[in-house]
């Protein structure tokens, strides 16, 4: 059961106010009496009290007496104090994670190969979108087949928002696709994509009748190969990640020829037809 302890009040705080809310105007040796606060502590209770705003003393009267704030205005002090709490709260992890991003990428970067695998759909998102937030420098995204990040709802926003991340962050992101995945993406992956992505000048769709499969490839570092489902090649199976510098170069020197024969995608907001994307 929620009570004015959660947002803040001590207990003796507590029993002040609801004491006062049932009693009225009232000295502090009558409150003590009727709150079961010690005498000693009323005052110091009531000086708190005040302080968050939800009590009103009459300083001209003697002896001095107290009166409680509305429940609705207090709550909403309270609640207000919270979230300024909350946000101070909020700028000091931010802090303390920017101080940490600067000391802990200092670190000297893993040498010679080395990778892991996730198994299952938001196992597999969660590796892929780990890797795209650590590209530095460009990624490469190859769609040979359905695949997770054009799928639709949450899924494809969260990947779209990893890009969008990567390139206010000055990352190039190439993206390249069969005609015939092209045709048949859903309307609304494409508006996404148009919309959201396009816009950037980093940004560039390409289109080729020859795609080797489905991988991503991150800064000529790593590369992110998508496992289909054997039973179900339209859906993600798996997703595994190596980081092997040697390999990713040879990916990107067999990527590099395709590309350059691939056809531009126009992206264009003001040109784009939704239908185009239809079956």
């Amino acid at each position: 059961m929620a009570d004015l302890r959660d947002l803040g009040l001590s207990e003796y705080e507590e029993r002040a106010y609801r004491s006062l809310l049932r009693t009225g105007p009232t000295t502090a040796k009558e409150l003590s009496r009727a709150s079961d606060v010690p005498m000693g502590r009323i005052y110091d209770v009531l000086n708190s009290l005040e302080q968050y705003n939800l009590v009103r003393s009459q300083a001209a009267s003697r002896p001095k007496k107290y009166v409680a704030v509305e429940p609705d205005a207090a709550l909403d002090r309270l609640l207000a104090d919270k979230k300024r709490e909350l946000d101070e709260k909020a700028e000091q992890y931010e802090e303390i994670v920017e101080e940490l991003s600067d000391e802990l990428e200092a670190a000297e970067p893993i040498e010679g190969q080395f990778w892991t695998a996730a198994v299952g759909l938001e196992e597999s998102l969660d590796l892929l979108l780990e890797r795209l937030a650590a590209a530095d420098q460009y990624i490469v995204m190859v769609a040979g087949h359905s695949s997770i990040q054009f799928d639709l709802g949450e899924v494809g926003d969260r990947i779209a928002e990893q890009l969008e991340s990567a390139l206010d962050r000055g990352v190039e992101v190439s993206l390249l696709m069969t005609p015939e995945h092209v045709e048949s993406l859903p309307p609304s992956v494409g508006e996404r994509y148009v919309e959201r992505l396009a816009p950037h000048p980093s940004f560039e769709v390409r289109t080729c009748s020859s795609v080797p499969g489905t991988f991503n490839l991150i800064d000529d570092v790593e590369v992110c190969i998508e496992v289909p489902n054997p039973l179900d090649p339209d859906e993600a199976f798996a997703m595994i990640d190596l980081k092997d510098p040697e390999f990713a170069t040879e990916v990107a020197g067999a990527f590099e020829p395709r590309w350059l024969d691939a056809e531009p995608l126009d992206l264009d907001p003001a040109s784009f037809d939704p239908t185009s994307f239809e079956d």
